[in-house]
């Protein structure tokens, strides 16, 4: 049996071929890449119009019980027992060196907290979670579900006409919806820094549901490339490029996903794996010594990962993550990671590429402004 047969498919594959994706090993799974329309057409649909992702690849579970909160807690640096109800937050699962596991995203929907996770990493987290915490709360996988982001300007315009009410939601709130006597979970958040919203909902339905959608006049379908290029624009991670279980939070520059309440002088401070390592990086007692940064080139010559970087003298002083030709920002773009005395903004830099040195410089982030719905 080939590799290709042993690839998972999404409730949505039948449709992804009928609609002329090429399809792609990713996370296990067999995903649409690009349709048709291309990379770049994709692209500035969703930054103009409205683009349907299937990120039904993503693990989600839910944790179930009274001491879910405070369990969920002792696993990440950030604050989940404050959380109000209906609200999203970002997260970051940590090994005992303060190494990143995952980056997620949690819910607190009252009765649980609904997680999401990334693909490549979500029988993994669900076996960290379940040695970790499983004995103080219930931890129901949903991996079954399907999952949907519909992202940009005119997302709300086209999903309000099948939900009504998502309208009245601001980034990072969520809400139950019923369609067609289905049970679905609508929160305004995504993935490309755009406005827009993600869906779980059951399997059984997520054909039919994307279907309805891509019947809007404002909605496409768009694939995992520009779902990279648009989340690159926007400077967030990639779990297993730009963050991985070597790097900290503080060297990643997450340092604004750890709550007051978690760090040194807060109510809750601590108790969570690495602790002692990623406290005394962020109070500066224990400087990292890496951290993540953007960067634009100087010349208009693609950076990729693992493009080594190079001060003036010809030493190396970092790696690039992620790196390409930014359709919206139309310039060459990377995150990479440097010595931190290298970090500053404005800092010039030489790419290595195919020999050459190109020159580029560290970028304040995002390379192109965020436009969610705050309110």
């Amino acid at each position: 049996m080939s590799a290709a047969e042993n690839l998972l498919t999404t409730p949505l594959n039948a449709l992804h071929i009928e609609l002329g994706a090429r399809m792609v090993p990713y996370a296990g799974y067999s995903m649409p890449v690009q349709y048709p329309a291309g990379l770049v057409a994709e692209h500035h649909h969703t930054r103009t119009a409205a683009g349907l992702f299937d990120v039904s690849h993503m693990g989600q579970l839910r944790l179930v019980g009274p001491d879910a909160a405070a369990a969920f807690e002792s696993l990440m640096p950030v604050d989940v027992i404050g959380l109000g109800l209906h609200k999203q937050r970002y997260g970051l699962l940590l090994n005992d060196e303060g190494g990143i596991i995952d980056d997620l995203m949690f819910v607190n929907r009252g009765d649980d907290l609904f997680v999401i996770v990334n693909g490549a990493c979500k029988h993994g987290d669900l076996a960290h979670i379940q040695a970790r915490i499983g004995s103080r709360c219930t931890i129901d996988p949903q991996f079954d579900r399907a999952l949907l982001a519909l992202q940009g300007p005119h997302a709300v315009t086209a999903l309000a006409r099948l939900l009504p009410g998502v309208e009245k939601l601001v980034f990072m709130t969520g809400m139950a919806a019923i369609w067609q006597g289905a049970d679905l979970y609508v929160t305004r958040s995504g993935y490309t820094g755009e406005d827009g919203f993600e869906i779980s909902l059951p399997a059984s339905v997520a054909e039919a549901f994307a279907r309805v959608l891509l019947a809007q006049p404002e909605v496409k379908p768009i694939g995992l490339g520009a779902r990279n290029s648009l989340r690159l624009e926007a400077g967030l991670c990639l779990y297993g490029n730009d963050i991985d279980t070597t790097t900290t939070p503080v060297e990643a520059q997450l340092n604004w996903a750890m709550q007051k309440v978690r760090r040194t002088g807060g109510a809750r401070v601590g108790g969570f794996p690495g602790a002692d390592k990623v406290l005394a990086q962020l109070d500066g007692t224990q400087p990292a010594q890496r951290l993540r940064v953007g960067l634009v080139a100087l010349e208009r010559v693609p950076v990729r990962e693992h493009v080594e970087l190079q001060n003036e003298a010809g030493q190396k002083i970092g790696e690039v993550t992620s790196g390409l030709l930014a359709p919206t920002a139309d310039k060459p773009v990377a995150l990479a990671y440097v010595q931190a005395e290298y970090a500053r903004v404005g800092t010039r830099l030489n790419a290595m590429v195919r020999g050459k040195a190109v020159p580029m410089e560290v970028s304040t982030l995002p390379f192109v402004p965020n436009r969610y719905h705050r309110g």
